[in-house]
């Protein structure tokens, strides 16, 4: 292995910082990169799970060994502006067909848990019901559904599962709300 000795003591320690520094960079560029990755919470279509500023960690890694699945939180870039996250759950995954009628949303023949959405649903958006989810794709709604812009909405739609930034895993600020997202 090539060494090189510095005996200045001075240009030795900077030598070291700026390879400590420059370790730790690398490292946390692969950890952004494959394992986590930062978001921000903006608007209200996920109240009341998730709130409007919350700052959320999303797991990369999880969707390396499974598909996303039913429930799960998903980050996905916005069709339109690929630059905006949007968040949204996963209520139906490929094969599986959605419907609305009676002011609810039917998953495969069964009504969807709403348990997550606290509002009854007033917009079924510009999507044509029902919808077959197509291979490889995923349908996500908010969980406030009369303010959500998600697979309801033409512009959105199903969405690629190869699009997904990662599963939402912790949420850490506000820090009163600190802990695992379900």
């Amino acid at each position: 292995m090539f060494k090189v000795r510095i005996e200045n003591p001075f240009l030795r320690g900077l030598v070291e910082w700026i390879l400590v520094i420059g370790l730790a960079l690398l490292l946390a560029l692969i950890a952004r990169s494959f394992l986590f990755r930062i978001t921000r919470v903006t608007g209200y279509s996920m109240e009341p799970s998730l709130s409007h500023g919350d700052v959320l960690i999303l797991n990369r890694f999880t969707y390396l060994f499974r598909s996303p699945a039913v429930g799960d939180i998903v980050a996905f870039p916005y069709p339109k502006d690929p630059s905006d996250f949007f968040i949204k759950r996963v209520v139906a995954v490929s094969g599986d067909t959605v419907d609305f009628h009676n002011s609810q949303f039917w998953v495969n023949g069964l009504p969807l848990d709403d348990s997550f959405s606290v509002v009854p649903v007033l917009s079924i958006g510009d999507m044509n019901f029902p919808v077959t989810v197509e291979e490889g794709h995923l349908f996500l709604l908010g969980d406030n559904r009369n303010v959500s812009r998600d697979s309801r909405c033409t512009t959105v739609g199903t969405v690629p599962e190869s699009e997904m930034l990662g599963k939402v895993f912790i949420r850490f600020w506000p820090i009163s709300s600190f802990g695992r997202v379900e």
